[in-house]
């Protein structure tokens, strides 16, 4: 035997002994338990590197709308729903301007990319909008399409005067007489739609980016805004959207949802309705009365909607570039102090008379007529004309407000009709998610294209009253679809008004007062409460909620946190609707605010913001529920901004200082609640 040969068999033996060694430990201890992840895959893909079961912020946009949506400013830049993923990905796109012969010459790029979004075009009129933009088609050279090309606008509203109607048809010239070939035309878009969604989606371990197939259910009866995006959790969809047309209640939309898309086949979806603050009561109405659409049992069908709201659709949209619809003070039944941050680009206050123009088509021509508006209380019924910005307001038509109304509900009914988790989103009718930049804004929806065009009073709360819209947030393990998705139907998701704040909040009724403080303060905040979306447990002897509210700030791109605020909703003993605003960290008096000549911010802030808040006023015996708002310092809106970039004598009014458009805002970001039900 060679001595390479004795030192090899040396070294075996050596590893044979330690590897006995390792077996005789392992015998005397447990095996480690195999970690559960907390997400299943409904489409196959690699699991996400990026694991954390304490949960992830990560940021999107579930409201964007590409030129295949009827009155997207889309469709002069002839951007898709390719366009909208690649922009959402950080890529550039085709922007404005245009040129003499209309082509968009200019790009955009968003300089921090998003981590999911889902292109939300209408679905009401893919196969119009098809049939009339396609050469060769066999409706293109009729007088209907030819009329509908003949500007921008025009088609827009040729084609919206049909979801205006409270029972909505198709145009029998171009779509026959039983919709059929219109349907038919949808197919194509559709196909498009999700093969973008399908392409953009990262299904590597890096988990970098998450596309959701999506579309708009876009209903306006009597210009009251309906409206919800509907969010299909993967690849299993319908062979078209379930449309306003098809489905002119919110009960009929997921009815028809349950049967073109069952859950048997793998197909689960969301809806999340937005702008509500243009709803005038019709966002959330139990249907009865004039617009009862065969109800014979109100109380029934209030239950029954409650019940199929709480299945289908946890979630809705607080901020987007038609406005804030946090709440609006002076409703008569709720009770509260007046709070000034419901007026942060608020398109509608109580008892404001505004000018607006209605728009009509009558013989396939344009008419307009102007009239004036005065925003008053609906009291028991409802309104008409929300979408000018007009007809009354309902306290539905506010989520503050509406939270209150879901605990009256469930009070007389014994099920919640307002279980809400927020979000936020842009809106943006130029394929441009997450583009809310204030200081370098370009603009979201048609004739917004330069400074001068984004200063003057636009159609719909655009140009001057519009805003570039927020942005959605969901805590998620990690970056694919299944992840958020889970988010959204239990609510543990936030939205901003812009900023990529991180808001965290949670509830229990014995959080440690130093739990801020503590390095693994997360893994206690979920082993000992609940986070945002949920309800508190049961309450033990005496105990009172406690309240880990904390932020981070967004100091890439916007200013330092000056406070945190939680807003409580309550039900007294008299079944009074009340609410209350708890200061629980930093300060209003923290003497930031902004330079006007130049758009500067100036004053000190916080990087982060924490603190354990025990509600000091609990009544076990009242409903309530409470969320978090997390408030930046003082910044210039963006028309500031626009202004800044004209000469000053040729600066429209609005820039004067004298002129009754706000020129500083507060951006802020709104945690779900968090619910306690005696």
């Amino acid at each position: 035997m060679t001595a390479t040969t004795r030192m090899k068999i040396g070294a075996l033996l050596a590893i044979t002994s330690l590897i006995a060694a390792a077996c005789k430990q392992a015998d005397r201890q447990p095996a480690p338990e195999k970690e559960i992840r907390l997400v299943t895959y409904t489409e196959e893909r690699e699991p996400c590197s990026d694991y954390r079961p304490t949960r992830q912020a990560l940021f999107g946009d579930l409201h964007v709308h590409s030129a295949y949506s009827f009155d997207a400013a889309a469709n002069s830049l002839e951007t898709y729903p390719e366009h909208a993923n690649l922009f959402a990905r950080g890529e550039a796109i085709p922007f404005f301007p245009l040129d003499d012969e209309g082509n968009a010459i200019g790009r955009i790029k968003l300089e921090r990319p998003l981590d999911f979004v889902s292109v939300t075009d209408h679905g009401e009129f893919l196969g119009e909008r098809a049939l009339c933009r396609t050469p060769g088609s066999p409706k293109y050279d009729t007088d209907f399409c030819a009329n509908y090309r003949s500007s921008e606008r025009q088609g827009m509203l040729l084609l919206g005067t049909i979801v205006n109607m409270e029972e909505p048809e198709r145009f029998a010239a171009l779509c026959g007489d039983d919709g059929e070939l219109c349907r038919e035309w949808s197919k194509g878009p559709w196909q498009e739609m999700i093969a973008a969604a399908d392409n953009a989606y990262d299904r590597s371990a890096t988990c970098e980016f998450t596309s959701f197939i999506g579309y708009e259910y876009t209903g306006t009866p009597g210009l009251s805004n309906i409206h919800r995006n509907v969010i299909f959790r993967n690849h299993v969809v319908p062979e078209i959207p379930v449309s306003y047309i098809e489905a002119p209640t919110d009960q009929q939309l997921w009815k028809e949802l349950e049967e073109s898309c069952p859950e048997a086949d793998g197909c689960s979806w969301v809806t999340i309705p937005h702008n509500s603050n243009l709803a005038n009561g019709r966002m959330f109405e139990p249907l009865g009365g004039e617009h009862d659409h065969g109800v014979e049992n109100l109380d029934d069908h209030k239950r029954a909607h409650a019940e199929a709201r709480l299945e289908h659709e946890p979630v809705i949209e607080i901020f987007q570039h038609k406005g804030n619809s946090e709440c609006i003070n002076g409703l008569a039944a709720i009770y509260g102090e007046p709070d000034e941050l419901c007026d942060i680009e608020a398109v509608r206050r109580m008892g404001e008379a505004r000018a607006t123009t209605r728009i009509g088509i009558q013989d396939m021509q344009l008419q307009t007529e102007a009239v004036t508006v005065t925003t008053e209380e609906c009291g028991d019924g409802t309104g008409a004309d929300g979408m000018l910005g007009g007809g009354c307001v309902h306290e539905t038509d506010f989520l503050r407000s509406h939270l209150l109304s879901g605990l009256d509900d469930e009070r007389e009914l014994g099920i919640n009709s307002a279980k809400l988790g927020i979000i936020a989103s842009t809106d943006t009718h130029s394929s441009t998610p997450g583009a809310t930049d204030e200081q370098n804004w370009g603009g979201h929806v048609s004739r917004e294209a330069t400074p001068e065009e984004r200063l003057q009073p636009g159609l719909l709360t655009s140009g001057v009253e519009g805003n570039p819209g927020g942005l959605a947030g969901v805590w998620a393990v990690e970056n694919s679809r299944d992840a958020i998705f889970d988010a959204l139907q239990r609510r543990e998701v936030f939205g901003t008004s812009g900023p990529r704040i991180e808001p965290r909040f949670f509830a229990s009724w014995n959080y440690p007062a130093g739990l801020c403080d503590a390095p693994d303060r997360l893994e206690q905040a979920y082993a000992s409460g609940v986070p945002m979306g949920a309800d508190l447990g049961e309450r033990p002897d005496r105990a009172a909620p406690m309240f880990l509210a904390s932020a981070t700030a967004d100091l890439v791109e916007s200013a330092p946190l000056q406070m945190l605020q939680v807003i409580k909703g309550w039900l007294d003993k008299d079944n009074r609707k009340n609410y209350k605003v708890f200061n629980v960290a930093g300060s209003a008096d923290n003497d930031a605010g902004v330079d006007l000549d130049t758009g500067e911010r100036f004053g000190e802030g916080h990087d982060k913001l924490c603190t354990v808040f025990t509600d000091p006023e609990f009544d076990p015996q009242q409903p309530a529920f409470y969320y978090l708002r997390a408030v930046e310092n003082p910044s210039a809106r963006w028309s500031v901004h626009d202004c800044l970039r004209i000469e000053e004598a040729e600066r429209p009014a609005v820039c004067d200082a004298d002129s009754d458009i706000p020129k500083i805002i507060r951006e802020m970001a709104w945690s779900s609640p968090i619910w306690y039900r005696p």
